[in-house]
């Protein structure tokens, strides 16, 4: 099985973006303002704790995602299950009725919110096993290994990457 962990966007186009800035109010991109040579005051007033998927099927996504990444499942209530990935990091997946998948890729009223980062040692590997859980390929011409990405929608239709580690 391809070695697959849970990452950030720094591996493709959102790293550019984000480089040497900080948040400095409401955390839009206007509110960026440039960190090199200056230190920063903040305080963090919160800890990580998880994603939430929103879904149609909890326990069938996080089936999905269990066998991309390994780790165990818990069941909170029949509308949200937990996914402890190898790691410390958990996906939680709530169901969401009447939800629709984001189009990839789109900017306007049916954009992605977030996608997920997976970094493989091994693309084709873990791309035959995405497709095997019932991944669908989006934008999967990495140029011959010259873009480090793939673009995949899980069951439910979120869009996440494998990423060349």
């Amino acid at each position: 099985m391809p070695a697959i962990t849970f990452t950030g966007c720094a591996q493709h186009a959102c790293e550019p973006l984000l480089q040497g800035t900080r948040p400095v109010g409401t955390g839009s991109a206007q509110d960026l303002e440039p960190t090199a040579g200056k230190e920063s005051t903040l305080m963090p007033v919160a800890q990580y704790s998880l994603v939430a998927v929103d879904c149609p099927d909890p326990p069938a996504l996080a089936a999905f995602y269990a066998g991309l990444l390994g780790g165990e499942i818990k069941q909170y209530n029949e509308d949200w299950y937990d996914l402890y990935v190898p790691g410390g990091h958990r996906i939680a997946f709530q169901r969401a009725p009447g939800h629709r998948p984001p189009q990839w890729p789109r900017a306007d009223d049916n954009s992605q919110q977030l996608h997920l980062d997976f970094d493989v040692t091994d693309m084709a590997g873990a791309e035959a096993q995405a497709l095997a859980l019932g991944a669908t390929p989006l934008d999967v011409d990495d140029q011959d290994g010259q873009r480090g990405f793939r673009v995949y929608a899980d069951p439910a239709g979120h869009p996440f990457c494998l990423c060349r580690a």
